[in-house]
């Protein structure tokens, strides 16, 4: 008897900046049925003791970024890369690969017709050409910077750094299939993703089968 062919499930990519709402906007969408796959998440689990990942970290970079327990100090790795970008680029030949295998991994065991995978640095990491749809959640930039120091905590030196790290508001807006405008108005981003949802599982409809 032949095998029942399928159709793969729609691939969304959600970004957005830092303090954008993007885990708000994740969270709607789940409220809907909607599988979530957070590359955040995987991140943390490809660096657990005993993972590939932290033994490379391991090897490039010295036991001194580790925890007396043996896990990751992020705080440590973190402050050693953030300001040199061929230590951060190490990391990143290290990191990406594996958090890609494992995010495509997961998407490819989806039987819902769609699941958004939460990317925060979508297009810096060229995870964009992974995935069918990009989403992007934009905020006023002063809105967004304000964010940033509440949560966090930090002056707006540090928060104005912060956001000056990651790609600007206005290429992420040119280079996203699809945009959520995210004003601190509840109501208008519940409606905003009704819509592409709705949109959503109608393009999935439209997917080329596959054969498993």
């Amino acid at each position: 008897m032949p095998a029942t062919r399928q159709l793969p499930a729609l691939k969304v990519g959600l970004t957005g900046g830092i303090a954008s709402g993007k885990t708000t906007v994740a969270n709607l969408f789940a409220q809907l049925g909607v599988p979530l796959i957070d590359t955040d998440v995987i991140a943390r689990q490809v660096v657990l003791p005993g993972e590939p990942g932290l033994a490379r970290i391991i090897e490039t970079f010295g036991s001194d970024v580790l925890n007396a327990d043996g896990t990751l100090n992020r705080s440590a790795l973190r402050t050693r890369v953030f300001n040199d970008q061929k230590q951060r680029e190490k990391l990143e030949a290290i990191l990406h690969p594996l958090i890609r295998q494992n995010t495509l991994q997961a998407s490819e065991t989806v039987i819902e017709p769609y699941c958004l995978i939460v990317v925060p640095l979508m297009f810096e990491s060229g995870f964009n050409e992974r995935v069918d749809r990009v989403l992007a959640v934009v905020t006023p930039p002063d809105e967004q910077l304000r964010r940033l120091m509440l949560r966090d905590k930090s002056d707006e030196a540090e928060a104005v750094r912060i956001i000056n790290s990651q790609l600007n508001h206005d290429a992420r807006m040119s280079a996203a299939d699809d945009l959520i405008h995210n004003s601190g108005e509840p109501d208008e981003l519940v409606q905003q993703v009704e819509v592409l949802h709705e949109n959503y599982l109608k393009l999935s409809m439209q997917r080329e089968p596959s054969q498993p």
